[in-house]
């Protein structure tokens, strides 16, 4: 199976994580997306996606105005486990 591919180039936040997302939703565990984007913005968005949704970033690198990504998506059994929010702040 080959890698996902999510051209967003010339799209602006929060788009091009959109799109990671929703290609990652619709592929099985352990499936590799390939995200390429210009806007300087995805660097961030994409590490706090992977972070918070328990996928793993494989690759992140600029070519120039480009930034390619590559993200391995991560299975409901891998994803991070929550704790209640204490009701004592």
């Amino acid at each position: 199976m080959g890698d996902i591919v999510v051209d967003a180039r010339g799209l602006y936040c929060p788009i091009p994580v959109l799109r990671l997302a929703g290609a990652l939703r619709g592929g099985a565990d352990g499936v590799v997306a390939r995200l390429l984007a210009t806007d300087p913005a995805a660097v961030e968005d994409v590490t706090v996606f992977c972070r918070e949704g328990g996928h793993e970033l494989l690759e992140s690198r600029r070519e120039g105005a480009l930034y390619r990504f590559r993200v391995k998506k991560r299975g409901a059994a891998s994803l991070p486990t929550t704790r209640p929010v204490s009701e004592e702040l």
